[in-house]
């Protein structure tokens, strides 16, 4: 989860650069360091738009999953279509 990794103080992409070969999936989430809350995506400080530069330009086989658990101010399917909005213009 690089939302609890980048909220612990480390980092996700340089993890995943040193591990990829051992890690299958990833949640993406946004939070704020030293163990701050969950954020709306994008307001935070985990690098979620270079885990997946890094996943897209590598090419590693790792599944990355939309985990929501912010308070947003719609209702989840809206919060999650954001998510997805997200992720597509991190990889555009």
């Amino acid at each position: 989860d690089i939302g609890h990794f980048t909220a612990a103080g480390y980092d996700p992409v340089a993890y995943i650069t040193e591990h990829h070969a051992k890690i299958t999936n990833v949640h993406l989430k946004d939070r704020k360091k030293d163990d701050g809350a969950n954020t709306i995506w994008g307001e935070g400080d985990t690098p979620i738009k270079a885990v997946l530069a890094l996943l897209k330009k590598e090419k590693y086989p790792i599944y990355a999953d939309i985990e929501y658990e912010y308070k947003g101010a719609a209702d989840p399917a809206t919060e999650v279509k954001k998510c997805m909005a997200y992720i597509k213009d991190a990889l555009a």
